[in-house]
């Protein structure tokens, strides 16, 4: 079977399953597993396809169809700069979460050198190690993570990075900010904010995802309410807080930041005009 005949062939089962992106799931899957040579296009390719790999390639496009996230059969996502492994347990990094890397990085580079940033919910990891691979300042990163499935999965990318220094602590971030002294430049979330009612009701790709990182309790604010209440007080004099929030959530999470005492709170849309990150200054 040559590449272009398999990319064809599982290109119309993919649109078939109803994918979104038929034609860009084919050529990862064939890039990755069918091992597809440099500078090959899938359409037009008549070289012949080993026929393990074929095989291979044929199985995850099965479980494609199926609805298993690309991201998982793939195992590693590309994120900002990054190549973070992701798979089962873990939250998929999302282009949304790179505004969150970006508007905090610019904060950061204008603070002190060194500052310290706490990364709550960290998962994979592309939040804290989003920002380092960004900031001039090389920040110091504590990533705190509570799954003993995503942990794993945070350990592999730091361990994969070590030119950024970024810790992992394994912590309720509900529940353990006590552990936690001293004060930081910077604290920073993607945190659950499904509404509970809501999951199961999300896209078939992300049922697969861990639902500890994506419940966020009955109106989807439990998070941002614990971050506002017992973490902001960690912040050092003129550090701020930013995190990512659900669609219809910037306003309750800016009331929330405003309460706590933070000031000048910002939101920044993404590239779909949905505010998509809160920022509050400590005074």
């Amino acid at each position: 079977m040559t590449y272009q005949t398999l990319f064809l062939k599982i290109e119309d089962q993919l649109k078939k399953a109803g994918c979104d992106s038929p034609s860009f799931d084919a050529v990862c899957l064939l890039e990755d597993i069918g091992k597809l040579p440099p500078q090959g296009l899938p359409p037009c390719d008549t070289r012949e396809v080993e026929d393990a790999r074929a095989a291979a390639v044929l199985s995850a496009a099965e479980k494609r169809a199926a609805g298993y996230p690309l991201q998982y059969i793939l195992g590693d996502w590309a994120f900002l700069r990054l190549t973070l492994k992701v798979g089962e347990g873990v939250l998929i990094p999302r282009p949304d979460t790179e505004l969150l890397c970006e508007v905090a990085a610019a904060r950061l580079d204008a603070m002190e050198e060194r500052p310290r940033v706490l990364d709550l919910c960290a998962g994979s990891g592309c939040v804290g190690l989003g920002v380092a691979s960004l900031c001039r300042t090389a920040p110091a990163v504590t990533a705190v993570e509570l799954s003993d499935a995503a942990l794993p999965y945070l350990k592999s990318n730091i361990a994969r990075y070590p030119q950024y220094a970024v810790e992992a602590v394994q912590a309720d971030v509900l529940r353990d900010a006590a552990r936690f002294d001293g004060a930081y430049a910077a604290i920073l979330s993607n945190p659950p904010y499904i509404p509970t009612a809501d999951l199961t009701g999300l896209m078939r790709e992300v049922q697969h995802e861990p639902t500890i990182a994506l419940d966020g309790a009955a109106d989807g604010l439990l998070f941002y309410r614990a971050i506002a209440n017992e973490w902001v007080p960690k912040l050092q004099s003129s550090g701020f807080c930013a995190v990512e929030v659900g669609i219809g959530q910037a306003a309750d999470v800016s009331a929330l930041f405003t309460a706590a005492g933070l000031c000048d709170v910002t939101v920044y849309d993404d590239l779909g005009g949905v505010p998509r990150v809160v920022v509050g200054t400590k005074e």
